[in-house]
């Protein structure tokens, strides 16, 4: 005999039917594309998330914050009272205007940043002045990311592998070394790994071996600078719904069943993982460092 519940209003976010699930539309966009043309739209939290003053007073830097992950997180952060930096590429001026919106219609200092971060004099510039305009900085959260899938080796061209690597590795690299001039005691970085780095996709051979440093460079880095009182974390996605997957992410076929083979049968909106990053950069978690946090719909990769 089956048993029917009531399903409380606060659990209503993960019944099946409250985020889209496969099949989804093709939808093919020129890279970096973006999140207001997705269909279906993803979801930031815009509407729906609710803060507490968990980062009252803080400030943050947030590569890739104008859509995805980061505009999830951008939009948490300000929420919780904190005050952010997003970077962005210029393309993406749409998506990056409605953040910088949300920013300051929660009441904090929206500082907006685009450039291309595989420029290293940018990246030292772009830390200086998310430093300078928002008068100091505590939390860097390295989430900006390339991902072009590609079917063959024999087809990864060394000019897509380099700007993969230089998006995702060496951009971290070189804003954290900057940000280490102004980050205090009590500090947090943050940064966006994979669940790629512990399951490669076949046909996302240069994207899972940069996710892969990824959790490798958050723990060498935590105990480097442990000593400081830094703290050091990292995020591991699994399937997300974000635009990173419709500009080339994914090829069209895997796009339609994009989240399918995830236990929850869906995958993952960003406003489902921005407590994450909030719960990292919190001095609840004092004592978390080094740590690599997986969000992956139930497969329990880490």
């Amino acid at each position: 005999m089956s048993i029917v519940k009531d399903i409380p209003a606060s659990h209503k976010n993960i019944v099946s039917d409250a985020y889209p699930r496969p099949p989804f539309e093709r939808q093919k966009q020129p890279f970096p594309g973006l999140a207001c043309n997705m269909v279906p739209r993803p979801d930031h939290g815009e509407t729906s998330y609710k803060g507490s003053g968990r980062l009252e007073g803080r400030k943050a830097l947030i590569t890739g914050g104008d859509s995805g992950i980061g505009r999830a997180v951008a939009i948490a952060y300000a929420r919780e009272g904190a005050d952010v930096a997003i970077n962005y590429l210029p393309a993406e001026e749409e998506d990056a205007r409605e953040v910088i919106e949300l920013i300051i219609a929660a009441g904090r200092n929206a500082v907006a940043l685009p450039g291309d971060i595989r420029d290293e004099i940018f990246c030292q510039q772009l830390v200086k002045q998310a430093a300078e305009q928002l008068g100091g900085l505590d939390i860097l959260v390295n989430n900006a990311g390339r991902q072009q899938f590609c079917e063959s080796i024999r087809d990864l061209t060394t000019e897509n592998f380099d700007a993969t690597f230089k998006t995702n590795v060496y951009a971290m690299f070189w804003i954290t070394k900057a940000a280490l001039d102004y980050l205090p005691h009590g500090a947090s970085i943050i940064n966006t790994s994979s669940v790629q780095a512990y399951q490669p996709s076949q046909t996302l051979l240069d994207y899972s071996q940069t996710k892969a440093a990824i959790a490798a460079f958050t723990k060498s880095l935590a105990q480097q600078l442990a000593p400081e009182c830094i703290r050091v974390n990292a995020v591991a996605p699994g399937p997300y719904w974000t635009v990173l997957q419709a500009c080339g992410g994914q090829p069209q076929e895997k796009l339609e069943q994009f989240g399918a083979s995830a236990p929850l049968g869906r995958p993952g909106q960003p406003a489902e993982i921005a407590a994450l990053y909030v719960t990292l950069a919190s001095d609840d978690n004092s004592y978390s460092s080094g740590q690599v946090w997986c969000s992956d719909g139930g497969t329990g990769t880490l």
